[in-house]
């Protein structure tokens, strides 16, 4: 078989929020097939067997069939390439960590050419997985060679780079199962979550309840030890020195064996313990002045290292470190044992993503000073069955929360209380945290800002703890979303005036307003931005603004296929009509069906709470009411409308004309709100081109839209009379 050509990625699209495909955002990537579109799998010699081979999981792959092997069933029977390069790219985001389960591949209206998306959580992930999927797959369909392994740790690498950490990722999911929405802030891990006035944020495992104040006092471990010896907790007597001598006249004072550390380190760097002589607490000075601005001796306690979890005054979570060892053989050295007997151990590793670190012995100078302590170096051969002790401290990984004494728990609880911490990580020594502190001599050693949660969600014994869920529960009542009111507007005809008169409607409501639409962005009743906002940027930041409360967005279909909605889920979503359609040409929606599969978007995402509000004159937008999750309004010139009768009699809500007054049904009840020519005739006397872009149905669509938002029709009619026309243009 002759070399085939490569298949054209056309165009890649990162659709970030919901679209036509799905709620969530995926990359959608055009593809021409060329010479391929006449080459199925079927026809491809050997290709079947090759990509098995290179991703034998390809087999838990359901596809259309709905169960395992279904993918490679479709193989055999014969698929296109564009279908197979999905399947290829969901694999290999697979095997670099980020699941994927989400993919279609469609054809459009030009031969050979198709349309595939798949999941995509970062952007940049899911480039780099393209990239890597479409050379795997050429490879195999020309049987050449292709380092698999390869592929994916260089998308791996991008996670790495590029996706939230361990920490966050767990907040964030946690979040999303409460339904709570969130948008990253950078490309760290400083996340919103919640929207407008109601949003929180997060930065890794501080909060913007986290005092910078006590952020700065964890921060100093004498200061730390001063306030908790306060109230009663216990820490070790210790003494801040200045020099190496003081610091064995302070080790003299403070009893033997001792512990030197800096003052403002972190992560156990420079912390050097069980000190008993004065080469070693000399040694261990030097070493701890290079790690922080002041050093501090203290009287070393005897136990195991734990660390405590505190979330809003409770403690959630604990681990228990344990002493790295390793046994001589007598013929390697320390360093080939460090990495023969701890660095081999799967659960060590050099990311975020390994609950234990490996030990570079070559980089810690603690270590080596404990070796010398021993009568080691690195490179020293350990007689065979000699025990060596390599590290104290840094492993804490064991999970140990069912065993805290409620003693140790107030303890530490009232530890981050006094130095002013919602989220603190608290070190404290023990023989065991199942019995009080004082009975067994243990104490605090540390309390810590901005705790690692990795030991807490990935122990390496023990259980996981939902860690991200006591965040997320301390950040938001039970009952609470961090949401906000969003009103989102759809269509080609009047949308612009619709969202104008809703952002009035709520502005006098007592909300504060934020509105994107084509006449620009506003906060109130205030233009902050002139050119049009119906962009997914634009109306973005309205949902990261604190002193917004309600928020209109104005979409249209080439938004939504261009971008996605910049929402999750909305309170109300409209539908105006099925126009436009002549302009969507470049994203191939030619005909009605097609429209109407990205206009429904807008209804999709309507909260189960909330209400989808339909123009009834439009027979395909009525049929749009089976997908809502809320609710359904529809409006309509004539009340006499079959929908919108068959509506009414089902108990619906519903907006008709009527003696030129809106008239607001529900069921079979009427009150006659909004006089709607009265603000007709205002327009066509302010302005003639204002009055040509609004007509009786646009404002049947706003007064519905409003009433949906549960605005009372007394405001509704009031909030119409006061409308300026000048303002909508």
């Amino acid at each position: 078989m002759s070399k085939k050509e490569d298949i054209k990625l056309l165009r890649i699209n990162y659709l970030r929020g919901p679209n036509m495909w799905t709620y969530r955002p995926v990359l959608e990537v055009w593809l021409d097939l060329g010479e391929l579109e006449d080459w199925p799998t079927n026809l491809l010699d050997g290709f079947t067997d090759r990509i098995t081979k290179a991703l034998p999981a390809l087999i838990e792959h359901h596809c259309g069939v709905g169960e395992r092997g279904g993918f490679l069933q479709r193989l055999v029977e014969g698929t296109w390439c564009g279908h197979v390069l999905e399947h290829i790219v969901i694999e290999l985001l697979n095997l670099a960590g980020m699941p994927t389960g989400f993919g279609q591949t469609r054809s459009t209206s030009q031969r050979g050419v198709y349309r595939m998306v798949f999941r995509a959580r970062d952007e940049h992930v899911a480039r780099s997985a393209l990239a890597e999927g479409h050379a795997l797959l050429m490879a195999t369909i020309n049987d050449e060679a292709f380092d698999v392994n390869a592929a994916v740790a260089r998308v791996r690498d991008k996670l790495d780079d590029c996706y939230l950490g361990p920490s966050t990722a767990a907040i964030v999911a946690a979040a999303t199962d409460r339904r709570i929405p969130h948008i990253r802030l950078n490309d760290g891990n400083l996340v919103q979550l919640g929207h407008g006035a109601r949003q929180r944020r997060i930065w890794t495992a501080e909060t913007d309840m986290t005092s910078a104040i006590a952020e700065g006092i964890a921060g100093d471990k004498d200061l730390t030890k001063s306030l908790l010896k306060a109230v009663g907790v216990p820490v070790p007597e210790g003494v801040a020195v200045k020099t190496a001598e003081a610091a064995w006249e302070a080790a003299e004072d403070l009893g033997l064996p001792v512990v030197v550390k800096p003052s403002d380190g972190n992560h156990g760097r420079g912390v050097t313990l069980d000190l008993k002589t004065r080469p070693d607490v000399m040694a261990a000075f030097a070493l701890a002045e290079q790690h922080g601005s002041e050093v501090l001796v203290e009287r070393y306690i005897p136990g195991n290292e734990h660390r405590l979890l505190v979330v809003g005054g409770r403690v959630v979570a604990a681990a228990r470190g344990e002493v790295a060892y390793v046994t001589g053989d007598g013929v390697q050295t320390v360093i080939q044992l460090i990495d023969s007997q701890i660095n081999n151990d799967p659960r060590r590793g050099l990311t975020e993503e390994f609950p234990l670190n490996r030990i570079n012995v070559l980089e810690d100078s603690v270590i080596a000073l404990d070796l010398e302590r021993q009568g080691l170096q690195i490179d020293g051969v350990p007689e065979a069955g000699r025990q060596v002790m390599i590290q104290r401290n840094g492993n804490v990984s064991i999970d140990c929360t069912d065993e805290v004494h409620p003693d140790v728990a107030h303890a530490v609880s009232l530890a981050a209380r006094v130095i002013g911490l919602d989220i603190a990580g608290v070190d404290l020594v023990a023989e065991s945290i199942g019995r009080p502190l004082a009975e067994q001599g243990g104490a605090i050693v540390e309390v810590n800002a901005g705790p690692g949660l990795l030991m807490h969600l990935k122990p390496a014994e023990g259980m996981p703890q939902p860690v991200g869920k006591a965040i997320i529960d301390h950040l938001f009542a039970e009952d609470e979303t961090g949401r906000i009111p969003i009103v989102g507007v759809a269509g080609s005809r009047g949308t612009h005036t619709i969202s104008r008169l809703v952002a009035w409607l709520l502005h006098l409501n007592g909300r504060h307003v934020g509105l994107a639409c084509r006449n620009g962005l506003f906060l109130g009743t205030r233009r902050v931005e002139r050119k049009s906002s119906v962009r997914w940027d634009a109306a973005h930041r309205l949902l990261m603004n604190r002193g917004v409360d309600a928020v209109v967005i104005e979409n249209n279909a080439e938004a939504i296929l261009r971008d996605g909605l910049s929402y999750d889920r909305c309170q109300v979503g409209l539908v105006t009509d099925m126009g436009g359609i002549e302009g969507l040409a470049e994203f191939d929606v030619m005909n009605p069906d097609q429209l109407f599969k990205v206009l429904r978007t807008q209804v999709d995402v309507v909260l189960g709470e909330g209400a989808a509000v339909l123009n009834a004159a439009e027979p395909l937008l009525v049929e749009m009411s089976d997908l809502c999750d809320g609710e359904v309004v529809l409006y309509a010139l004539d009340a006499t409308l079959p929908a919108l009768a068959a509506h009414r009699e089902q108990g619906g809500r519903a907006v008709f004309l009527q003696g030129g007054a809106a008239v607001l049904a529900h069921g079979q009840s009427e009150t006659v709100g909004a006089n709607v020519d009265a603000l007709l005739r205002r327009f066509a006397a302010a302005d003639m081109d204002a009055a040509a872009e609004i007509d009786a149905a646009t404002v049947l669509g706003a007064v519905a839209t409003a009433w949906a938002m549960n605005i009372s029709p007394e405001l509704i009619s009031a909030g119409l009379d006061t409308f300026v026309p000048e303002l909508a243009a």
